[in-house]
């Protein structure tokens, strides 16, 4: 057979092989993150958060019309398909370079040579389809596996275009036809726009790839080829996804309210009229013989056609679905939508310091649809710092503290907080200076935020806690002791629990040594593919770095957006084959050293890759996200409404009820999204069998910009201890645009403010006995829920919280996934996963006993934790841990109600239900060991239902886990250690202080120490003092 033909066919083997490993490791539900919200939105066509992924949501929709019993089979199904298929392209992508090492176009490639093309091939394919990164994406159903599908395709598109331009040879008529190819090409990345931008920064190495074949490469033609490859990047970036919608959005606005016309008419005008311009220009161009000007303006007219997906956003928007992000109904909606204004801006070139103070000029009005018009509901308003806190290439930029990004700013750099000692205000020594800020930029993103997760991918990784640089967390390893021990600290004292960690995947870096020798082998064999090759890496790594700009922490790791640049270094592991083939030549005769170096590459990387990384990546049993949002829906009684925090307790509950049709009588509000107008719009309408609400406000009174914000400006500074009637407050005097109510500051603004803290709720006894929101044995029921709102100033998103809880009056259960702080806290109690506001004094810490053991005995889910090999990651692990503490609270109320057996049975069931195989009891883990000290508890309350044996079990592997902890800490010197790692190794001694004052209390015999590590001490007693 030919070459040809024997590519074909081992691609497809190698392919379908991608396929087959990542269907059986898939995961068989909905999974964390964004995926619930994915799922649900593919399975009833609704739109996800912005800036959108619409043919991945059609394209889901799609695959789940052959898995109608369950859409997450479908869409995760499409993920693992789209990442086989992009294993195949890879392969083919490592052929076209492996072939041109030696090969011209024309020459025909067979024997032994061949079996060398094909096994680098497979050898830089099957590395990366084990790799740690892109099989986390492949088995989910989230948009980065069909995402990296198309960034595969759209390179081995060019690739293509380049053989047969070389194959064409100076038929104008033959290369002529070759460059369909490249008009495909944008036509495939015009419809990636739907899925993700990442697809985008091919762009670069696509020109250099046109470049070297139809110009005489020189060093200025070069640079200025690469130029030209970042402006086209830029304007696809601006002018066709941005500008272009933006145009639309003008002319809509200017048809509808000067000339009276529908919504959309402007918008299908402006298309028309470029549709017009580009046949012109079409014309133009042929009969000018202008090719080049032909090329780009078919270029740009199929970019414009694959990313006319959007329009079905606004299609579907406007029938108002469940999940409706945005409320993307029209095209000025989808300017915002697109350009993704609601997370703000992120300082690239030239930008502030976190210190910085910030006035505001407004630059603009903001327009949405209201009735039949557009009108400004809000000004556009830009930030302006003093020039003294700006700088170019600000990496530290980010002063909010929402997610302690300031604050990491600082510890980072060793600023110390100060106050002001005039006005009291908390804030910083300094200001960061440019030293700080590349210190930040190559400690932090460069290293932590992607070298870190391009090591994990190709040399090893320690464990799954996630990790911002401290030794003992989620850092890159290669399982050579020594390397290891000598960055990371003795690894042998590690806690098992980490040492046996099912991601702590040993490759001894031979992935990475395989790519670099491929690296060196191809820059001193083709320097022009490997310009490419290097492009393609940069562009989809080190670029998005410098684009993105991350602050710290980040609330995941974040390793998935740099795939591109893993799939590009697969393939110099590929082209390393070459390099061990030659030095086998030299002790081997003929084809043996063609054989024994692809088995040795074939067994030192894919085949120690796949044994490494399957454990971890094998998630065919785990259903945590479905059972979880389960747990959370089935907690609350009928009709509820259920107060959502963050992505992992808000997208699974959708993707239940979308999806799964668990409790659809359930409103689950997200308290972030509760900030913005369209959302509390969408509450005024049903969804489901949930019934609308009544937020006190009209949408008048929330648009865009009003009342994002109001103030407590006291009366006077007189203490008050009235209570005041909340839904007043909050209709007639926050909600009233009337001035004499609001606060009028120095500029002349005039602000929404409220006068009081103290408020109360009225409740009616009657009403909340009927109606289920108190128990009959509830004898502590009060006339008035009083509290102090615990804010000096309340955001949109708490205001609406309040308006709800106001507007109730009683009449529907109102729950939260965990306590907000707004006040009422005290008046929270538990009724299994949630927690359910009820009108009964002193209710906190409290829970709903008979309804909770009900919910675990005959609702509560656990994820298959029961059944063998089942993996959970960190994320998985602390929502497992919140399902056997809600067991630990239930079995304490359960003891001091004197009901032992019952606690009893409670325990067992989440000891059975939960197999510590899959969840161990002793976990290292962050947040100050929480995973040790739920644990802790979980004995406390095994020891006073009389359960000593499953006390004692638990305590015995959370000690040893604690002293391993502790040992490892001791063992570090002083300069090794984070504050960070100060705290946990705190908690870990208070902890184990905490477990010898267990067993005196409960009269248990203390067990010996079963640990074996010795323990080295540093030269401080503690580390880190």
């Amino acid at each position: 057979m030919n070459f040809q033909k024997v590519n074909n066919i081992t691609g497809w083997i190698v392919g379908l092989f991608a396929c087959s490993v990542y269907i059986l490791t898939m995961e068989p539900t909905g999974s964390l993150w964004d995926t619930g919200e994915f799922i649900s939105s593919a399975y009833k066509l609704q739109i996800p958060h912005p800036p959108g992924a619409p043919l991945f949501i059609l394209l889901g929709r799609l695959f789940t019309l052959f898995t109608p019993n369950d859409a997450a089979v479908g869409v995760n199904l499409l993920s693992a398909l789209a990442s086989g298929f992009t294993i195949m392209f890879l392969f083919w992508t490592i052929t076209h370079f492996g072939r041109r090492l030696f090969y011209k176009a024309e020459e025909e490639v067979t024997g032994n040579n061949l079996f060398n093309v094909m096994a680098a091939g497979v050898i830089g394919a099957l590395a990366y389809t084990f790799s740690d990164s892109f099989w986390f994406s492949a088995v989910e159903g989230e948009v980065y596996a069909l995402s990296s599908f198309f960034t595969a395709v759209v390179f081995w598109m060019i690739l293509k275009w380049d053989h047969e331009d070389a194959q064409a040879g100076d038929d104008d008529v033959k290369r002529t036809h070759a460059e369909r190819w490249i008009v495909l090409i944008f036509f495939m990345m015009g419809l990636s726009i739907g899925v993700h931008l990442l697809n985008l920064l091919t762009i670069p190495a696509i020109v250099m790839v046109y470049y070297f074949r139809r110009y005489k490469p020189t060093w200025s033609g070069g640079i200025i080829a690469f130029l030209i490859g970042c402006v086209i990047t830029g304007l696809v970036q601006k002018a066709i996804i941005q500008w272009s919608i933006s145009g639309a959005g003008w002319f809509d606005r200017l048809f509808v309210n000067d000339f009276g016309l529908p919504f959309f008419s402007g918008f299908i005008f402006f298309f028309f009229l470029v549709a017009i311009l580009i046949w012109v220009g079409l014309r133009w161009a042929h009969a000018n013989h202008k090719r080049f000007l032909r090329l780009g303006l078919w270029s740009f007219a199929f970019m414009l056609i694959g990313y006319s997906t959007y329009m079905t956003t606004m299609i579907r928007s406007n029938a108002d679905p469940s999940v409706d992000m945005n409320d993307v109904n029209n095209p000025m909606a989808l300017v915002s939508y697109l350009s993704r204004e609601q997370y703000g801006d992120v300082p690239l070139l030239k930008g502030q310091v976190f210190t910085a103070e910030a006035d505001y000029e407004e630059v603009g009005d903001v327009y949405q649809r209201v009735g039949d018009k557009y009108e400004i509901v809000d000004r556009k308003r830009k930030a302006v710092y003093p020039p003294e806190q700006t700088m170019i290439f600000p990496r530290v930029w980010d002063a909010s503290n929402d997610q302690g990004h300031a604050d990491y700013y600082a510890n980072f750099l060793g600023i110390q907080k100060v106050q002001n000692p005039q006005t009291g205000k908390i804030g910083y020594e300094r200001d960061p200076d440019m030293a700080d800020n590349i210190k930040f930029f190559f400690g932090y993103q460069i290293n932590i935020m992607y070298w870190r997760y391009f090591m994990w991918n190709f040399s090893g990784k320690q464990n799954d806690v996630q990790g911002v640089g401290e030794k003992r967390n989620g850092n890159w390893i290669t399982g050579i002791n020594f390397i290891d021990n000598i960055r990371l600290g003795k690894q042998e004292l590690m806690p098992n629990s980490l040492k046996n960690n099912q991601a702590n995947n040993k490759l001894f870096a031979l992935p990475f040594i395989l790519g670099v020798l491929g690296f060196a082998f191809q820059f001193y064999k083709n320097r022009k593919d490997w310009l490419v090759a290097t492009l393609l890496f940069f562009f989809t790594g080190l670029a998005i770095v410098l684009y993105l700009n991350q602050a710290g922490p980040q609330p995941r790791e974040r390793d998935y957006a740099y795939v591109g640049s893993f799939y590009a270094f697969a393939i110099w592991i590929g082209l390393g084959f070459y390099q061990v083939k030659e030095w086998l030549d030299k002790v081997l005769k003929g084809s043996m050293s063609s054989y024994a170096a692809a088995g040795l590459c074939f067994v030192a990387v894919p085949l120690l890759m796949a044994q490494q990384e399957w454990d971890d990546h094998d998630r065919s049993k785990k259903t945590l996200a479905p059972d979880l949002a389960t747990n959370y829906l089935e907690s609350c009684a009928p009709n509820a409404i259920i107060f959502t925090v963050g992505d992992n307790d808000t997208y699974p509950l959708w993707y239940a009820q979308e999806v799964l049709g668990v409790r659809p009588d359930i409103r689950v509000m997200n308290t972030s999204l509760l900030g913005t107008d369209w959302y509390i719009n969408q509450l005024r309408y049903k969804v489901n069998e949930s019934a609308p609400f009544d937020v006190l406000w009209t949408e008048a009174q929330i648009a865009g910009g009003k009342r994002n914000v109001a103030y407590h400006i006291p009366y006077s500074q007189t203490p008050d201890t009235t209570y005041y009637d909340l839904f007043t407050l909050m209709k007639d005097q926050v909600g009233s645009d009337d001035q004499s109510k609001m606060f009028r500051t120095q500029s002349g603004e005039y602000l929404n403010y409220y006068p009081v803290k103290r408020v109360s709720v009225p409740v009616d006894i009657n009403v909340v006995r009927q109606n289920g929101t108190v128990m009959p044995e509830d004898s502590n029921v009060v006339d008035q829920v009083k509290f102090e709102i615990a804010k000096g100033y309340l955001f949109k998103n708490d205001l609406a919280i309040l308006n709800i809880i106001a507007a109730n009056k009683w009449k529907r259960p109102i729950y939260f996934t965990q306590p907000l702080g707004l006040g009422f806290d005290d008046y929270l109690r538990q009724d299994g996963m949630a927690w359910r506001l009820v009108p009964i004094a002193n209710v906190g810490n409290k829970v709903n006993v008979n309804w909770m053991m009900d919910k675990i005995m005959n609702k509560f889910k656990y994820a298959s934790a029961n059944k063998n090999s089942v993996y959970y990651d960190e994320e998985n692990r602390r929502h497992l841990v919140s399902i056997r503490n809600a067991h630990t609270i239930l079995a304490m109320n359960l003891n001091q109600l004197g009901r032992k057996e019952d606690a009893k049975k409670i325990l067992r069931i989440a000891d059975q239900m939960i197999a510590e195989k899959n969840m161990p009891y002793a976990m290292a883990s962050r947040y100050g060991n929480d995973h040790n000290e739920k644990s802790i508890y979980f004995a406390m309350a095994a020891f006073e239902a009389g359960d000593t044996e499953l006390a004692k079990k638990v305590l015995e592997q959370v000690k040893k886990d604690l002293q391993q902890q502790k040992a490892y800490y001791e063992s570090l010197t002083e300069s090794d250690v984070e504050p960070a790692q100060n705290y946990e190794y705190d908690k870990a001694k208070e902890y184990l202080i905490m477990i010898e004052a267990i067993y005196k209390q409960y009269g248990a015999v203390i067990p010996s120490s079963t640990e074996k590590n010795p323990v080295i001490k540093s030269p401080t007693d503690t580390p880190g003092k």
